[in-house]
């Protein structure tokens, strides 16, 4: 799952992330159109998500690791590292985040702290949506959750553990050279407002309870978050004006909820309706940075636009 909380996709093949080998057969996707274009431009095809993808996600991984090494008590510290480093993981919201930041020319060594907790969160957020009294998901990832592996009572543990080392994470590693304090704040501000209680956890609420709701509350809370809050953080870290902001906000909303709606893969007229939908918000959103040659760099922009192409159609295979 790109920016999902749920652990089992009605189409298994949909991740295209295999432990082991890349996965040769194609999955049943809705048919959506533009499918064949990445970019605005003809440069834009030349774009490698594979290679820019897996050349982030190998950094990440790295400083990921070394961000949460085993101490006392080690139970919960291999708990944490059991989701968090567990093969399978995209590191979209990380590469979203670094993505966004480059756009606005700034150093991906200020924005790798922020990637690597929202990654954090992420996994958080996974952990504890997975557990029996949520989701009740056995599985994430082809292999077991972190409760069936360690327990609710230790898994709850890791989940509460990562929200604050996201943040402890931001404050300490990131370069008081290259990001102001005001901007840390209101990086972590972003974060905190995101899982909170008109965030995903709104979204997780509501998909328990049901309600007066509309289905696309509960993707717009619970996917569509994740997505906008990288978006902004990644934007935020490299300077981008409030309303570059609000474009990025809509944007990752946008790609977020997309994904999902593939990902459900219920291939109703209304389903592929709203898939179209958001992909085409979300392109319409990138048009900002497209019309402005002089101020965004076309290859800085092209990787935002792989994400829409690939959470509506995945391009592409990217084994770990």
């Amino acid at each position: 799952m790109l920016f999902s909380a749920s652990a089992t996709p009605l189409v298994p093949s949909l991740c295209l992330l295999a432990a082991e080998k890349p996965v040769n057969r194609r999955p049943m996707m809705m048919r959506l159109s533009g499918g064949g274009a990445i970019g605005s431009s003809s440069s834009s095809s030349n774009f490698d998500l594979k290679t820019y993808w897996g050349t982030l996600m190998t950094e990440i991984n790295q400083k990921l690791d070394e961000a949460i090494p085993v101490k006392y008590p080690a139970g919960i510290y291999e708990s944490m590292r059991y989701s968090v480093l567990a093969q399978g993981a995209k590191r979209a919201p990380p590469v979203m985040c670094v993505a966004a930041c480059e756009l606005f020319g700034g150093d991906r060594l200020a924005a790798f702290p922020t990637a690597c907790a929202l990654e954090m969160v992420h996994a958080a957020s996974l952990i504890h949506d997975d557990l029996p009294c949520m989701d009740d998901d056995p599985v994430r990832r082809g292999k077991p959750s972190n409760h069936t592996v360690y327990g609710s009572d230790i898994a709850i543990l890791a989940g509460d553990a990562l929200f604050p080392l996201a943040f402890q994470h931001i404050v300490s590693h990131t370069p008081p050279d290259l990001v102001p304090r005001a901007t840390i704040l209101r990086v972590i501000a972003e974060i905190a407002r995101t899982v909170g209680s008109t965030g995903m956890a709104a979204g997780q609420f509501v998909d328990l309870e049901g309600g007066p709701f509309p289905p696309s509350f509960v993707q717009e809370k619970k996917f569509g978050a994740m997505a906008e809050c990288s978006a902004v953080c990644g934007g935020l870290l490299g300077g981008a004006t409030d309303h570059e902001l609000e474009t990025l906000r809509r944007y990752g909303r946008a790609v977020g909820m997309l994904y999902q709606v593939v990902d459900d893969d219920k291939k109703t007229d209304g389903a592929i309706q709203m898939a179209q939908e958001l992909k085409n918000k979300a392109k319409k959103e990138l048009q900002l940075f497209d019309d402005d040659d002089d101020k965004y760099s076309e290859e800085l922009v092209v990787p935002l636009h792989t994400f829409v192409d690939y959470a509506a159609h995945r391009h592409f295979l990217l084994p770990l």
